[in-house]
């Protein structure tokens, strides 16, 4: 990653709260909490008077003042990863301290604590949640719940402070009027609701998230719109190529979607595929949804993977960290992901569906896939998934980066 950018100040893994416990890179920032550190960054990139950071990267002497940039921000905050690390030292900004904590926070729509639930949402082989990543254990009782929610509310403060930051500074350098910033996430998260915990799920919770493009230049009709046009992270890149004036490649299977952000009414596509192959060891099944604004049908294959509660007991029976024994990815587990996303093409059969109407049952409480009444939707969308989940394998010989610890030992992934 590092001979990718022209600028580079980042660290492999998660940066946790205080990065510098993490990562030599920022050993000589100023600031000690993670979006503090970041924000000495964005000051160095774009401002050439800037303090310069001895542990960043530079293959630029300085940023070309005559040629476009683009700037990519990235936080491992409010992951649960970064928040649980908070230790409100007495140097901590106010936000990280006690900003929130004087609010008597509500409990989510739906929540349900461990000891309250009478019937899983998932059936019990199906979703595992004996093996769930301790970091969601937060979610069984509503004091935690509350005190991971507030560490996330003051986390996404400090982020908002940055942002403010950023156009002040685009400001500053008479750069703002040229300047689009483009706002997103990367997934939800299951706070308790329906007595869940991650995001390794295909429920709006987790899959349904925000995106803001502010465009200086965009007449006064054009500002302030909103749209629920289906569209996906894929989507992000050939728009932003796009508006740049650069021909998107014809690899790329996001669409363009300036078109949406300029006002347009013409929708992109019909149906959105979503999927996770990811976390299986920790309780999680592999699923697939296609939806569209009204309908989504979710299919779930059989959960036979092997279990991360008996990863951890062996790691410590035989002393193997535990994050090399849950993370570290090994060649042959390149062959179990390459059959997970061929099996469906060949055949595979789900062990459990389910068919929500997003329109009247926006949380997804009732599962519909067994009304007879319904029978013409989930059929229509069944034959929707073939043509979604083949187009998302594409054609041809699949093409591998291979980038396991067995050839980059010392990668850190």
């Amino acid at each position: 990653m590092e001979q990718s950018f022209d600028y580079w100040y980042a660290g492999h893994g998660h940066l946790g709260f205080y990065p510098k416990d993490n990562h030599r890179i920022f050993n000589d920032a100023i600031a000690f909490t993670q979006p503090e550190i970041i924000n000495e960054g964005v000051d160095e990139f774009l401002d050439p008077n800037a303090r310069k950071l001895k542990g960043a990267l530079h293959f630029l002497e300085n940023r070309p003042a005559d040629k476009p940039f683009m700037l990519s921000i990235n936080f491992n905050l409010p992951h649960g990863a970064g928040t649980r690390s908070i230790k409100l030292k007495e140097d901590d900004d106010a936000i990280y301290k006690t900003m929130y904590r004087n609010l008597d926070l509500s409990l989510p729509e739906n929540y349900i604590a461990k000891a309250d639930i009478k019937t899983p949402k998932l059936p019990a082989d199906l979703l595992k949640t004996e093996d769930r990543q301790e970091g969601y254990n937060y979610v069984d009782t509503a004091e935690g719940l509350k005190e991971r929610y507030i560490r996330e509310l003051e986390a996404m403060t400090g982020i908002d402070r940055l942002v403010g930051n950023l156009r002040k500074k685009l400001k500053d350098l008479k750069l703002d009027k040229n300047t689009i910033i483009v706002f997103t996430s990367d997934h939800g998260l299951f706070g308790g609701q329906q007595g869940l915990g991650g995001k390794a799920l295909c429920y709006e919770q987790t899959t349904h998230v925000p995106i803001i493009v502010f465009n200086p230049k965009a007449p006064k009709k054009q500002k302030g719109l909103k749209s629920d046009a289906l569209v996906q992270t894929i989507d992000i890149a050939p728009t932003m190529l796009a508006m740049a004036g650069v021909t998107p490649p014809s690899t790329f299977q996001g669409k363009n979607i300036s078109s949406l952000i300029t006002g347009s009414t013409t929708e992109v596509r019909n149906y959105v595929y979503t999927e996770n192959l990811w976390s299986t060891h920790f309780g999680n099944p592999r699923c697939e949804a296609i939806q569209n604004k009204e309908w989504k049908y979710i299919r779930y294959y059989k959960n036979n993977n092997f279990s991360a509660s008996k990863e951890i007991k062996y790691a410590k029976e035989i002393g193997i960290p535990i994050n090399e024994m849950l993370y570290s990815m090994h060649d042959p587990q390149v062959a179990i992901y390459r059959d997970y996303i061929e099996a469906p093409l060949h055949g595979e059969k789900p062990v459990y569906e389910e068919l929500y109407n997003l329109k009247n049952d926006p949380n997804e409480l009732s599962n519909l896939a067994n009304n007879p009444q319904q029978s013409e939707v989930l059929a229509n969308l069944k034959k929707q998934w073939k043509v979604e989940i083949t187009n998302a394998r594409g054609t041809g010989k699949a093409e591998v980066y291979r980038y396991t610890n067995d050839l980059y030992p010392d990668g850190k992934h």
